[in-house]
């Protein structure tokens, strides 16, 4: 008598438990999809971590990403997370390198949508010139994820004109923000909220590292600080800043750059713009002889369009935010006390 060993069938429309787990199912789907999408030098020899070469200061940034549901209007999870990592670094002043890539799946996500998020990632990767050279990944059971979890660290090179920190911000700078606000989080509110009809509303995410390096290669140490406002929007980002430096921000209202949409999305939804989440522009502070000029610059970049002067930096009201409202009075921007809204990156 003889026995025979069926051979498994390896194509699944969903991620099962076994694609975690080690054996052929898991060697197929990262052979087939991961690898695949992915394929360069470094990622090729398959090892356990990436070994390389780099010259000049470094810069290092990890951030994860959870957003419900992972496809959005103009994006979705994949190339948010290399976005994400990418803008971190380029807001220390580092032109990002090489990312790792970490990946939590849950049993039951339909493969074509993996796919769909593993290409998002390839794309974006290649529009901000970044590299995936190691990753990870995990399968978890049915009800105890979101469909997909994603991490990605990332090492950049730091331009050599880069000296940004809050300890470097002084009195009289000014503060620059590079787009339009609250375009990100809106546009994944207004599809929970099945307003999507209602808009044409699209996040706003996209990688920032060119036109920083662009900046810094024409401003340099003029500017002070930079920072990407994402989880807690404009006004966390501000308060921070006033916090660390210690010291006072002006902002005006009506120099904010706001779509119409957005802002209408906003009143209907009950939230303040000033903290929605944001994953395609920056607030830099930078010495006031150069705003002007950098805003010229900012404006010819397609990220840049709506570029605009919010602000400045002042020894009153130290540690705090006011901002001069449309109508002419004044009001402090203070940190929300607990969330404005269900997480959105």
């Amino acid at each position: 008598m003889s026995f025979s060993c069926p051979i498994p069938d390896t194509h699944f429309d969903i991620i099962t438990l076994g694609h975690g787990g080690g054996g052929k199912l898991m060697h197929d789907l990262l052979n087939d999809t991961v690898l695949d999408l992915f394929r360069n030098d470094l990622l090729d020899q398959q090892h356990d971590g990436a070994s390389f070469e780099l010259e000049g200061r470094l810069s290092f940034s990890t951030d994860s990403y959870v957003v419900s549901p992972v496809f959005f209007p103009g994006g979705n999870i994949g190339d948010l997370a290399v976005n994400g990592t990418v803008n971190d670094l380029a807001m220390c002043g580092a032109k990002a390198k090489y990312l790792s890539l970490g990946l939590i799946l849950e049993e039951g996500l339909r493969m074509s949508d993996f796919r769909n998020i593993l290409t998002s990632i390839r794309d974006a990767a290649d529009i901000a010139g970044v590299q995936i050279v190691t990753g990870d990944t995990k399968v978890v059971e049915r009800g105890k994820g979101d469909g997909i979890f994603i991490n990605t660290s990332g090492i950049g090179i730091v331009h050599p004109k880069a000296r940004i920190h809050h300890r470097y911000v002084v009195a009289g700078d000014r503060i620059v923000i590079s787009g339009r606000l609250a375009a990100h989080g809106i546009a994944i509110m207004s599809l929970r909220e099945g307003l999507q009809f209602e808009t044409t509303i699209q996040t706003d995410s996209a990688p920032l590292n060119h036109v920083v390096m662009t900046l810094l290669d024409r401003f340099g140490n003029d500017i002070r600080f930079m920072r990407d406002p994402t989880r807690g929007g404009l006004a966390s980002t501000l308060n921070e800043l006033s916090g660390s430096s210690g010291k006072g921000i002006l902002i005006h209202q009506r120099s904010i750059p706001i779509d119409e949409q957005v802002e209408a999305a906003c009143d209907m939804l009950g939230l303040d713009p000033l903290y929605v989440a944001n994953e395609g522009i920056f607030i830099a502070v930078v010495k006031k002889e150069v705003a002007e000029e950098m805003i010229g610059l900012l404006r010819q970049s397609e990220t840049g369009r709506h570029a605009s002067i919010i602000g400045e930096v002042k020894e009153d009201h130290p540690g705090k935010v006011i901002m001069n409202s449309r109508i002419g009075g004044k009001r402090v921007v203070s940190f929300l006390p607990g969330d404005q809204l269900p997480r959105i990156c």
